[in-house]
């Protein structure tokens, strides 16, 4: 398969770089095709603005999402937009990785969301959740954090870390976008972990990234379960 890595970390020594680093070498020993999207490295831009277009459908007022569509359908998107534009639409897998800032994403994977996820390719009118742009295509988010496992849950000092501060990335941008989510891949307390206990993370994750096709991907839901309204419909 094609695998697309999104990867944002300031620092190139870091241990999030490291498990960037491990997917590609990992994956493309398995046989598959991966291209890696550092972002720090790249020097993205993660502003989203008037200049990501050459040409704009209305010169008078700026609805983003609108001149997004016109901006991918007539070609006046910008050129670093459309370079990630062409690398996701060759993926079947994406990972998102990244260190966690301040309950999300930091502001260049923000960004990478905001102007490569276009209105038009990847959703619009009614093309969201498994009837998405990005359908059939699946989304992996591998993150490190500094808190300790037990700091996250229900009744945790931090409250839920999947169903909770990652829900908008999880599901208000992949899994809106049409992408089948799996189960993400956490690092806990990386910043003060010893050099052995790293390693054993990177074993662990290593033995994940072999069993993509076994993990049962995030419950999101489904278009079929509401009217044309989208109230839901009826259950039983």
């Amino acid at each position: 398969m094609n695998v697309l890595i999104v990867h944002a970390h300031p620092e190139p020594q870091s241990f999030n770089t490291a498990m960037k680093s491990l997917a590609a070498e990992t994956l493309t020993a398995a046989g598959h095709t991966v291209e890696v999207s550092d972002l720090y490295a790249m020097g993205w831009n993660p502003v989203a603005s008037d200049a990501d277009f050459s040409g704009r459908k209305n010169p008078e007022y700026m609805t983003y999402a609108l001149e997004q569509r016109h901006g991918y359908e007539s070609g006046s998107i910008a050129p670093d937009i459309a370079a990630e534009i062409e690398k996701l639409k060759r993926a079947d897998l994406v990972i998102f990785n990244f260190p966690l800032f301040w309950f999300s994403v930091p502001a260049m994977m923000k960004g990478w969301f905001d102007r490569v996820l276009v209105s038009g390719l990847c959703y619009g009118g009614m093309r969201f959740y498994d009837q998405g742009g990005l359908k059939g295509k699946k989304a992996l988010v591998t993150l490190t954090l500094g808190g300790r496992e037990h700091m996250f849950g229900p009744e945790a000092i931090h409250g839920e870390l999947v169903d909770g501060m990652l829900r908008p990335i999880l599901r208000g941008t992949l899994a809106y976008t049409g992408m089948t989510v799996l189960p993400p891949f956490i690092g806990y307390h990386i910043p003060y972990l010893k050099p052995e206990a790293r390693a054993q993370i990177l074993e662990e994750y290593k033995a994940y990234l072999g069993r993509l096709d076994e993990l049962e991907p995030l419950r999101f839901p489904r278009m079929e379960e509401f009217d044309a309204k989208l109230f839901p419909l009826p259950k039983g």
